[in-house]
Order: C-alpha cells, then structure tokens, then sequence
C-alpha cells in the first residue's frame, strides 16, 4: 500500500554546531548597542522629551532633513554626471579623472571644512587677496558667501561624499549589455536620449543604494555641522551628554537618529521594489564610447574637474604647504605619538574585524542555514548607524555593567575597584567593530563566494577539517579580499571622530581627534600634519580600488 507520508518534504533541521554558534554569540555581540539605543525610544523621559522638543528638536530635525535633500541632489549631479562621461565618452584625461574622481573620497569632511573655512574666511588668502587687488575694505564694499552655513556644510559634505555614488554608478554603467546601448542608437537616441532613457534607469538600483549611503554618512557627520555652527541629531546628541549632562535625553535623540536611518534604508528598499535589471552582453565586450570634441570635450573635463580640485587637489595642496612650511610646530606638537595612537586602534580593529569577518563567512558557508545568514546581516547593520548613535549605545551600558561590578566586589569583598570598560581602548575598538565590521564581511563575502564548492569537497576527500580548508585552501585565494578589508577598516577607523571623541580613553588623543581640537581653536597651522597625514592614508584603498574597477572591463579607445 503506497504510503503518501514517505514523500512528504521533512522540516529543515537547525543544526547549532560550533560555526552556527559562534556566529549568532558574534551577531548578538555586535549587536547590543543598537538594541540598547532601540530600546531607548520606549524608556519615555517626558520632561526631557518636552524640553528638547520645545527649544532644539524642530530644528535638528529641519537641518538635518535640509542637509540630507542638499547632499542628496549635490552627489546626483556630480556622482552620475561624472560617472557617465569617464565611462562612456571618449575626452582629453579622461583616463585619469577614473581614478582621481575616487581621491575625494580619502579625505574626511570635516578636514574640507576645516581648510575652506581658514581659506575662505575675512582674514583668509582668497579674501585678502580680493581685497589687495581690487582695494576693498569691509564687508559692506563686496559681498563673499558665508562657508560657515547650511549651504557651506551641504557643498562640503556633497563634495566628499559624491564618490560613493560615482563609485556605484561607473559599475553599473560599466555592467549595462552593449546590446542595448547599441540598440537606442539604432533607434536614433542621441547620447542625452541613451543616457536619460537606458542608461540611468538601469543604473537606477545602484544610484539608490548610492545615495541611500551618502544621505547615511551625512546624518553620520559631526566635525563639519559642528564646526560651521549648524545643529544636527548628531552634535546635539554630543552637547546633551556632555553639556548638560543628560544621558536618556542623549539616549532619546541617538533613538531618533536610529529612526532617521531605518526609513532611508526602507525608502533604498521601496524604491527598488520588485524591479529586476540583467545585463544582455559579456562584461568583455567592449563598450562604445562617445567621442567627445570641440566646446563639449572642454565642458566635459571642466565637469569632471571641477569636483576633484574642490573636494581632494586643492584642500590637499594648502594642507601639504601648512605642513612644509610650519614643520617646526608640528615637530612640537606630539605629532609621532598620536600618529602611533590612530595606527593602533586601526591596525587592532582591522585585525580584529578580519577575524571575526572570517569566521562569519565561513561559517554561512559551512552550514547554509538561515540562522547564520540572520547572523552575518545583524553584525552587518553597525555600519548604517552613525558613530554618535553606536558611542551612546556602548557606553551606557558598560557603565552600568561597570557600577554593577564595582558594587558587587565592594559588598562582597570590601574593595573598591575602578572602571574595568569604561574609558579603555578594548571599549573604543569594540565601537569601531559595531560600526565598521559590515566594511571587511562585504569584501569577504565576495571574495569568498568566487571560490567554488567543489574545492572544499575535493580538501575534504582529502580529510581536511573545516579549519584546515579555510585556513590552507580559501585564505590563500583570497588574499585580495584580505588585504581589501583589512584596508577598508583601517582607513574608516583612522577617519572616525564622532564615536572617538565620544569614547576614548583619557589622555589618547588620536590624528582625528587632534585636528578637530586645533580646528575648533582656529589653529589649522598644526591641525594641517595630522589631517594630510589621515589623507595619505585614505588614498591607499581609494587607488587599489580604482584599479581593480579599471581591470573588470575594457573599453574602445
């Protein structure tokens, strides 16, 4: 008799081996400071929720939108208009811009804002200058626009921040079928037409998660809002902790923050919806390119150029003469020690989140379950809350860890102890991870999942461990994927400053947190070392990573 119970599918088992445990302790680790500021929206304060909502919530929530939408449309503009004309037109230097439309990208904001504002200011070289040529006064004989303003921070922010869309849509452009470029030509588009028509809605997936990042960055800054005298989540977050010394209202604004954040990541995800884009051509084909001559070559390297000389040559250029010719205050200034300070807390937290990286990928490898697939994605979402948010979510609760610890050894031994976490390295390293752990599992991943599996069953006929193969065949295939993430975190943990100024240690300054001391006292002259040194070292990734965009297609020409 046919038994109709034998062909029914049995329920996938959840099998919590070492790989599938270690990921979830890791995903759980990485995870309490932003379920600690989640939770931080239903600890209702009303008094300080009424104060902050009758004297500075309305206009942290205008700046901040007021910032995002300016950004926004900055980085459209320059990311896709530049991305488009180095990939498919053919102009004088459009070789090199490829890569050095990427350089901005080295430079943190803050330092923009830093060195624009001693350039640009009543006493700075272009104002003096000005003024000497044409033999104004004051103010009232000539008008100079303000840097110092909303509209100064949104054309800082818009010109560091424009690679991350430029980066995403070269590659889309660089993907899209030659068959279809071809096809709108034979239909009689113009470049404009093939570009409005086909190319950027094709391209429309990755410009959204593009400038989903951006706005994201944005709503991360603090150095340059704070500087320029323009309040946002994230200064108010800082000046309510430190200068009225109200954790739960900072606690309650980082909640806020956090909010701001989840509805960018559903708008990327709405605007996307169920739209799917393939590719119809090899990515070895090449691809037709436009040649550009006359009035429209000149205007499309003015365009390209214009964004690289504002956002990395010319910052860069003052920066590196403040340097030369001031070395003796930057022999004086403890230069060397906060140079060592940033390239241990970068060197560790890189190490570090290579580890951990490692282990959650394999281990989403070895047991294909949707348990270590939540895991990677939970210890991936650090990377979308802003450095404030994280420093709230990690230093309250190991606060209080640490007031619990040092009550219970004084009761039970009657000695008093100090802060075993709070104000300690381990304690800033652990926020760089929260922040910046989604940085090393997106490039592992990757590198990863191009080794095929018939390599692991082939090691293990051989019988190899799990940790024999990931050790003896994978690392050595992916040592690009290695040396990428090691890379990414480094630089990343070498710019951060809100999470750093929040939460270091006393007495260890870093190159960030230096510069932003000397900005803050108008002394660029010795913030100008350490904000070229942190540059220098932001420059590393960006030119590997323009090399290997170069390396994924060839191109007529």
């Amino acid at each position: 008799m046919f038994n109709f119970l034998t062909v029914l599918p049995s329920p996938p088992k959840v099998l919590l081996n070492f790989w599938v445990l270690t990921s979830l302790l890791i995903a759980v680790w990485i995870a309490v400071p932003v379920i600690f500021v989640f939770l931080g929206i239903f600890s209702w304060q009303g008094e300080i929720f009424s104060h902050l909502w009758a004297t500075v919530l309305g206009e942290y929530i205008r700046n901040s939108l007021a910032l995002m939408l300016g950004v926004g449309a900055g980085v459209f503009v320059l990311g896709v208009g530049t991305a488009w004309l180095v990939t498919m037109c053919r102009f004088p230097g459009c070789r090199w811009l490829e890569w050095a439309l990427l350089l901005p990208l080295s430079a943190p904001a803050y330092l923009l804002a830093y060195g624009y504002s001693n350039l640009l200011d009543f006493y700075g070289p272009v104002q003096t200058l000005l003024r000497s040529i044409f033999g104004w006064q004051s103010a009232p004989e000539y008008w100079f626009p303000q840097i110092r303003s909303l509209w100064g921070a949104i054309a800082i922010l818009a010109l560091v921040s424009y690679p991350y869309v430029y980066l995403l849509a070269r590659i889309a452009f660089l993907e899209q079928g030659v068959c279809t470029l071809e096809a709108s030509r034979s239909l009689g588009c113009n470049p404009w037409q093939s570009f409005s028509r086909v190319a950027l809605p094709l391209a429309r997936p990755a410009i959204a998660a593009g400038l989903a990042l951006v706005m994201m960055e944005t709503l991360n800054d603090f150095g340059t809002v704070q500087y320029f005298g323009v309040n946002t989540f994230t200064t108010g977050i800082y000046s309510t902790w430190f200068g009225f010394g109200e954790r739960q209202g900072a606690t309650q604004l980082a909640a806020f923050l956090m909010i701001f954040v989840f509805l960018l990541v559903v708008l990327e995800r709405w605007s996307r919806r169920q739209a799917k884009f393939y590719q119809s051509s090899s990515p070895h084909q090449n691809l037709p390119r436009y040649q550009l001559r006359g009035l429209r070559a000149i205007g499309a390297l003015a365009f390209c150029l214009f964004p690289f000389l504002l956002g990395f040559l010319i910052p860069a250029s003052y920066l590196l003469y403040l340097t030369v010719s001031y070395a003796q205050e930057v022999r004086n200034n403890n230069f060397f020690q906060l140079a060592s300070h940033s390239l241990i807390l970068s060197f560790l937290t890189a190490a570090i989140a290579l580890v951990i990286g490692l282990i959650l990928v394999y281990g989403q490898r070895l047991s294909r379950q949707p348990l270590t697939s939540f895991a990677v994605k939970v210890a991936s979402m650090g990377y979308a809350i802003p450095g404030s948010v994280i420093a709230v979510g990690v230093l309250i609760p190991a606060g209080n860890f640490d007031n619990w610890l040092a009550d219970w050894w004084e009761n039970m031994w009657g000695v008093k102890i100090g802060l075993l976490l709070s104000g300690t390295i381990a304690i800033l390293v652990y926020a760089y991870l929260v922040r910046f752990l989604a940085v090393a599992l997106g490039s592992l991943e990757g590198s990863l999942g191009k080794i095929k599996p018939t390599l692991d069953d082939a090691a293990r006929s051989l019988g190899k461990s799990p940790s024999q193969i990931l050790w003896q065949v994978h690392t050595p295939l992916m040592t690009g994927g290695l040396l990428t993430a090691v890379m990414l975190v480094f630089v990343d943990v070498m710019k951060e400053l809100p999470a750093t100024l929040v939460i270091r240690p006393f007495n260890f300054d870093t190159l960030a947190i230096r510069v932003y001391q000397y900005a803050s006292d108008e002394r660029l002259i010795e913030a100008a070392a350490p904000a070229l040194t942190i540059i220098l070292a932001g420059m590393l990734p960006v030119i590997f990573l323009s090399v290997q965009i170069a390396r994924s297609r060839p191109s007529e020409g």
